[in-house]
């Protein structure tokens, strides 16, 4: 919902608000099955989604697949910086105390 929220209160005219709920609409649809069945994982994710959607387009967006190719890849990026690598996490388990044995 608050997706939604988001594209609907943008600041575009009509056939860029139509094509951007459209691109939304689609590009949801390809990656939904990936976030599970949690309502508050999935609410995450279509917000994720909307502000990668929002942050690529412009007043002269119209084309729905380049919008939805571009706000995917968005996405993808936002998804790997924020993600930490396998050797950042081995990093992080190394400097944490280990318990006491006995």
């Amino acid at each position: 919902m608050r997706a939604r929220q988001l594209i609907d209160s943008a600041s575009f005219g009509p056939d860029a608000l139509k094509a951007i709920t459209q691109a939304f609409d689609s590009a949801w649809l390809a990656i939904a099955a990936h976030f599970g069945t949690n309502p508050a994982q999935i609410d995450i994710a279509r917000y994720r989604l909307a502000t990668a959607l929002l942050s690529i387009a412009d007043e002269d967006s119209r084309d729905v697949e380049i919008l939805k190719k571009d706000a995917l890849n968005q996405m993808a990026v936002q998804y790997r910086e924020n993600t930490p690598t396998y050797c950042e996490l081995k990093r992080q388990a190394s400097r944490r105390p280990r318990p006491a044995t006995n």
